[in-house]
């Protein structure tokens, strides 16, 4: 069975790790701490906290906590930023600084207080002093806290000169060589604040006739003016992320459905981040990675729904790419903000409502499947062999027919190791095919047919196991001879084929009037939008379950005593059993059972080869043990091979004779 079907199928129960940097360079200083003295660089009790002095010339401390008898950093405060350092030509703007009480000299409140008096215009005169600063834990909260209050009390009459300058200040921060640093600011949620800061901000910027655009390095705003009479707007960001040449992609689409809602002439603007994706997760320690631009708009109130393009960050096969919007209150992302509308391996479209609580979007990629191209390789080569072995076992089984045939029990077990063959057979074929040929994708209804194909043979491949599992039961528990043949044959095809077909059917008519019966952008039955995934993981699994059970069963059926030594009673019991579990586990799917470790340890690669492994080569596992372990099939075969080398002889020696003596014609 294919391993990335399977990979779909845990999809539906659904890392990065926390960002911990061990403390260095620790002073022997003792300090203070819950009320009694502790040493930072001596044993420690855990989950205590302990401080230090920041170095010279720094302002605030360091904290540290104590986890496994180590001393690790948690939280910055030094900084270099205060009212003598943050204003160019400090003397000149606040004369009286040098008479402040030390108490008052860097207060965040003196900035923006002196902020507002000498330069609230433009905010130049605390640009330079911004850019000369490390961009360190604690200038990043002083920064943040300054940019909160610029947003609160300076956000009247926004306009492009004050815009510019306020996106300098934020883009000091949002610097890709700051992330690490946002880990140890003492306000975890101060990333956030900054993001709701920026959109505050924006929110009050007035558009003239012409449409705005500032671009910095990490920050990049977009505005244009919109009416009901705009034909589809839209506005386009392109961006380098973590300090490489490379560049991705967003697109925010304001379709013109959207725009006929407007009463009045409006403004659309936008704010593309690519580095606060890293800079949330490193604040939150978020057990998920933002794959793309993080896409801030403001709308007017008309509008309710918006279409984002995101290019990925990184290109993965497997794992999940959630279309989010991030919940500024709660301080997630939130998956109900948006639906995925096409996933691609390099873009995803996303349609998401633009309210209130939502105004900023993204993609994420959850890890929990291990990108591997061990995987893909087991995949396809297992599936190359097991489409190989399946039609290997197809003409065995015609070969041999009519002498295994000769008691009702063997004809019915032989019926269904062919039909198992034969459904899974057709369906890998039919995944191969829409692997393989990724353009089917783009055309709609012949992904559609594909997709039932693929999902109809998979369903009649369990279900044909079930029946199997079914007749196991009856033989041990009920003489055959007591139900006609015809009855028992009607009723195994009936599931085998009916089943599958009326779930396969149900699925695609309550779902294809929506188009939700496929994935965007690949051929196989959907999760994100309609959930009718559901239609292949409930069956097979439930089927699964019961075969386990069956196999139980026979294994507890089959531990009769046998003759000998207690020692080789017991040796042969295991064989016995043994060799029962290696016909059966493949015959009915048991194999499948191994993806539970997968839903335990996603994140483990080796699970997930060993079930690859297990399932790519299952066409293999079934000529193997259901075919060559018969001993029926294998004397059947004995006597064709004989035959067919009995005849072979016969042909040569005629053939022979025939050279020896010529004919008059010849003559």
């Amino acid at each position: 069975m294919s391993l990335v079907i399977l990979l779909s199928c845990l999809a539906f129960f659904q890392s990065t790790e926390s960002c911990k940097t061990h403390c260095q360079d620790v002073n022997k200083n003792r300090v203070q701490v819950t009320g009694r003295t502790q040493d930072c660089e001596g044993p420690c009790v855990e989950n205590s906290h302990c401080f230090q002095a920041c170095a010279s010339g720094l302002e605030g401390n360091v904290g540290f906590l104590c986890r496994n008898k180590e001393w690790q950093k948690s939280t910055d405060t030094c900084r270099t930023l205060n009212v003598l350092t943050i204003f160019e030509d400090a003397p000149k703007i606040i004369p009286n600084i040098f008479s402040a009480t030390p108490s008052k000299i860097g207060k965040h409140e003196t900035i923006t207080d002196v902020l507002m008096q000498r330069c609230p215009k433009d905010l130049s005169c605390i640009l330079k002093g911004i850019q000369r600063s490390p961009q360190i834990p604690g200038n990043i909260e002083v920064i943040v806290e300054l940019l909160h209050n610029i947003s609160r009390v300076l956000s009247e009459d926004v306009d492009e000169v004050k815009m510019q300058s306020y996106s300098i200040i934020a883009n000091h921060i949002l610097d890709s060589r700051s992330i690490s640093h946002w880990t140890f600011v003492p306000e975890r949620s101060s990333s956030s604040i900054l993001l709701q800061s920026m959109i505050s901000f924006v929110k009050n910027l007035l558009l003239h006739e012409h449409s705005l655009d500032i671009s910095e390095e990490f920050i990049h705003i977009l505005g244009i003016n919109i009416s009901k009479d705009s034909g589809q707007e839209s506005l386009s960001f392109s961006m380098k992320v973590n300090d490489t040449e490379n560049e991705v992609t967003g697109l925010v689409l304001l379709p013109q459905e959207e725009l006929q809602k407007l009463s009045l002439p409006s403004q659309a603007i936008s704010i593309a981040f690519p580095t606060l994706g890293a800079i949330l997760e490193a604040s939150f320690f978020e057990n998920v990675t933002v794959n793309g631009l993080i896409l801030s708009v403001i709308l007017p109130k008309e509008l309710q729904r918006i279409s984002l393009v995101f290019d990925k960050i990184t290109k993965f096969r497997g794992g999940r790419t959630q279309c989010v919007g991030w919940h500024p209150t709660e301080n997630k992302w939130d998956e109900e903000a948006c639906e995925m509308a096409l996933d691609g391996m390099d873009q995803t479209l996303c349609s998401c409502q633009s309210n209130k609580r939502f105004t900023s979007f993204s993609i994420l990629m959850s890890p929990h499947v291990p990108e591997s191209t061990v995987l893909l390789y087991i995949m396809y080569i297992g599936l190359g062999i097991s489409i190989g072995s399946l039609i290997l076992c197809l003409i065995i089984e015609a070969m041999v027919w009519r002498q295994v045939m000769k008691t009702e029990i063997s004809y019915l077990r032989h019926v269904c190791i062919v039909n198992i063959a034969a459904t899974l057979l057709m369906a890998d074929t039919g995944f191969i095919v829409a692997s393989l040929f990724s353009n089917l994708a783009q055309h709609h209804n012949g992904c559609v047919a594909v997709t039932f194909f693929i999902h109809f043979f998979y369903l009649s491949v369990f279900f044909w196991m079930f029946v199997m599992a079914l007749l196991i039961l009856y033989g041990i528990v009920i003489v055959f001879h007591t139900i006609p043949k015809s009855v028992v044959m009607t009723s195994a095809f009936s599931v085998g084929y009916g089943c599958p077909l009326i779930i396969a059917v149900i699925t695609v008519a309550a779902t294809e009037p929506g188009q939700g019966y496929v994935r965007p952008m690949t051929c196989w039955l959907n999760w994100d939008n309609t959930k009718a995934l559901l239609a292949f993981v409930v069956p097979a699994l439930a089927i699964v379950v019961m075969n386990l059970i069956t196999v139980g069963i026979v294994i507890v059926k089959t531990q009769r005593p046998s003759i000998g030594s207690p020692i080789a009673q017991e040796m042969a019991t295991i064989v016995r059993i043994s060799k029962n579990v290696a016909i059966l586990t493949p015959l009915l799917g048991l194999t499948w059972g191994f993806g539970i470790a997968i839903v335990i340890e996603k994140n483990s690669l080796a699970f997930h080869i060993i079930f690859s492994l297990l399932n790519a080569f299952q066409g293999f596992f079934i000529l193997a043990f259901g075919t060559f372990l018969d001993q029926k099939i294998r004397d059947a075969l004995k006597v064709r091979i004989s035959s067919v080398k009995w005849l072979s002889r016969l042909s040569e020696h005629f053939s022979s004779e025939s050279s020896h003596h010529p004919t008059k014609e010849s003559h």
